[in-house]
């Protein structure tokens, strides 16, 4: 069994809250990793540490600190077989995805790595006998809090942003795959300035000691309701929040489209990665005149996808997975197929079908973050996009269309941070979007997130006055 470690001003240790948890595989229930957490003196040090190392790394040449990413992003290239087999017994992840996300975490480190030194501010019209400009500066020290569903690729995002453009970090990974967040750290660090960054580990409350202490920016991708305790947090120290959080992103599906190609998508939208994927499906509304051929599709590639998927992370996930779609069924649900746990060890669920589903049953209102998918018959276009937009959620949503009026009527009117036509997935590279109501604030991508992670400061030089 792993046990991970805490990394403060360059020295490892055990946390020192004396309160140890045990991650069990979600396949089979054995133990993968014991986690000792850090106590709040450890996320102060911690901090102390990141804040202390704040000027010197601030000051190395950007360059330099673009080639100490690529160094790193090396590193974590070829770990990466060890770590895709941590992640998976953590997390559940196959192992074939599990290294195309760390593939994918990697050259994301290199793209800020590339990006990074050519950030820049802007000189500005003002008089001829001065300078005036708009400088670009690193905001400090970065609490970073990372999810369980991606654990690398988007811990190598925020982190490579921060240290990129000089900010140091405080790094807290998901207690759901902490022996995965650790072992990046072990790559990564070795390649930048003690304090540059720090490891600290645990759950609910250490999260919240780190979003609590003096920091510039507290970075965190996970649920909704710790998002909003995040923010409230940085409303009182001051910190900026950057947050993308839970979402319950429709597809909606068009008339005069086919339902079996439909079913393709949606089942690949709803079912990846177990439905555990930040931009999963979570609700379908489908166009009544192609629903049933659509449906009878989407069952068959239910029951080609159960081979396919691992298990979710956790039995307490499963569990509020299968609430939902037994709720849901109380309420008037049909099930196509899947609908309940299997027996056994580990936290496996199939992939699930649901039928005459309403806007009010959780599975169509809420994150469900699993393997569901449950369907809703619309009759016109116009009620597709009314019902899709009506969530307390605004992250992602797809459009299944052939129809190019629809297809613009749909991106500008969903009020979402991301709308996809006639792909569940995909896009190019760099692309960020502002999450909306409860999924968040803040750019989490692309170039804009160096933004994010810099402060512009307006500068006025003038000459001194003559005669002095």
């Amino acid at each position: 069994m792993l046990e991970t470690a805490q990394l403060v001003a360059g020295t490892w240790s055990s946390g020192g809250a004396g309160r140890d948890l045990i991650v069990v595989n979600p396949r089979d229930d054995s133990p993968v990793t014991r986690l000792p957490c850090s106590s709040p003196e450890d996320v102060a040090l911690a901090v102390r540490a990141a804040r202390a190392a704040a000027p010197g790394w601030a000051a190395t040449a950007a360059a330099e600190r673009g080639a100490t990413l690529h160094a790193a992003a090396a590193a974590v290239e070829a770990g990466a077989g060890e770590l895709a087999e941590i992640m998976s017994a953590e997390m559940g992840k196959p192992a074939g995805e599990a290294r195309d996300s760390i593939a994918a975490g990697v050259g994301t480190l290199r793209q800020y790595a590339e990006l990074g030194p050519v950030h820049r501010g802007r000189a500005l019209a003002g008089d001829a006998a001065a300078t005036d400009l708009m400088a670009v500066e690193p905001r400090g020290v970065v609490a970073v809090i990372t999810p369980w569903n991606d654990p690398v690729a988007v811990a190598c995002g925020l982190l490579g942003a921060a240290l990129v453009t000089g900010n140091t970090v405080v790094h807290k990974p998901s207690e759901r795959t902490p022996a995965t967040g650790w072992r990046l750290v072990q790559l990564l660090a070795p390649h930048l300035p003690d304090g540059v960054l720090n490891l600290v580990n645990g759950d609910g409350p250490v999260g919240a000691a780190l979003a609590a202490s003096t920091v510039d920016v507290v970075a965190h991708v996970g649920a909704t309701t710790t998002g909003r305790a995040i923010a409230a947090a940085c409303a009182r120290t001051g910190a900026k929040a950057l947050l993308e959080n839970g979402g319950s992103d429709p597809l909606i599906i068009d008339a005069g489209v086919d339902p079996r190609w439909a079913a393709t998508q949606a089942a690949l939208g709803a079912f990846a990665n177990a439905g555990q994927i930040c931009v999963s499906v979570e609700r379908i509304y489908a166009h009544r005149a192609l629903a049933e051929p659509f449906l009878e599709a989407l069952a068959d590639e239910a029951a080609r996808w159960r081979s396919r998927i691992g298990p979710l992370v956790d039995r307490r996930l499963r569990d509020t997975v299968d609430e939902q779609v037994q709720l849901a069924v109380k309420a008037g649900a049909t099930v196509l197929r899947g609908g309940s746990a299997p027996a056994g060890p580990g936290a496996w669920y199939p992939p699930t079908v649901l039928a005459e589903c309403t806007d009010d049953m959780a599975v169509m209102r809420k994150e469900t973050f699993g393997p569901v998918a449950p369907v809703a018959e619309v009759d016109s276009f116009e009620e597709a996009l009314g019902r899709a937009a009506d969530s307390p959620y605004g992250l992602a949503a797809t459009v299944l269309t052939r129809s190019m009026s629809h297809a613009q009527r749909a991106w500008r009117s969903l009020p979402v941070g991301t709308v996809k036509v006639n792909a569940v997935f995909g896009g190019a590279p760099g692309g960020a979007a502002h999450p909306r109501r409860g999924s968040g604030q803040g750019f989490g991508y692309g170039p804009e997130l160096l933004d994010e992670m810099t402060a512009t400061k307006v500068v006025h030089l003038s000459a001194p006055p003559t005669g002095w």
